[in-house]
């Protein structure tokens, strides 16, 4: 017997958890989706979580656009490079996103406990997007300001607004799942 009142968490859940995954699997590993665009017809240099275009998967990077003419300088910090370290927390709240899923699951055909440990895991994993997300526009906003002051082009790439969309996600479905704890999960037998 499914029980309706986890299953809008559950969709908003799982949609937050598909975007979070486009997001994690950014360039260079998916050029179509990236944080920020440097640079303007066939030599754009796009950054994402694990690197940069034309750079080996990795966890923290420098920007390092040398063909564009870019004088690093005031960009390239410990802190900046730091700060790419922790675009690693997008996978991670991907990871708990889905764990959420699994729970609605459970929650959507079983028993409310199910539904209950979405809501605590989807919880968090609103906490951790929002870190993070809060961080990269952060990051981002800051490095594309340093290349439009060297007078490259940048502009900010479609993770940006699909990590937002998760996020907004994760919160609505924050909102549904603590509504669906509450919810009616068994059916009463009509007496006849």
């Amino acid at each position: 017997m499914a029980a309706g009142p986890a299953i809008p968490g559950l969709l908003l859940v799982l949609a937050a958890t598909v975007l979070l995954i486009f997001v994690s699997v950014s360039s260079p590993t998916w050029e179509k989706i990236s944080f920020l665009n440097v640079g303007s017809g066939d030599s754009v240099t796009r950054y994402g979580v694990f690197g940069f275009t034309g750079s080996k998967i990795q966890i923290g990077y420098d920007f390092d656009p040398s063909e564009l003419g870019f004088d690093s300088s005031k960009l390239n910090t410990e802190i900046t490079h730091n700060l790419t370290k922790v675009l690693i927390l997008y996978p991670i709240a991907a990871g708990l996103a889905g764990l959420g899923v699994l729970f609605g699951l459970c929650g959507a055909s079983y028993h409310r406990a199910g539904t209950v440990l979405m809501l605590l895991t989807t919880s968090l994993a609103l906490v951790v997007t929002f870190i993070v997300w809060v961080i990269e526009m952060v990051l981002f906003g800051i490095a594309r300001d340093r290349f439009r002051d060297q007078n490259i082009s940048a502009q900010f790439g479609n993770a940006n607004w699909l990590g937002l969309g998760a996020l907004v996600a994760l919160a609505l479905g924050v909102c549904a799942s603590s509504c669906g704890v509450f919810g009616r999960y068994r059916r009463h037998r009509d007496a006849y």
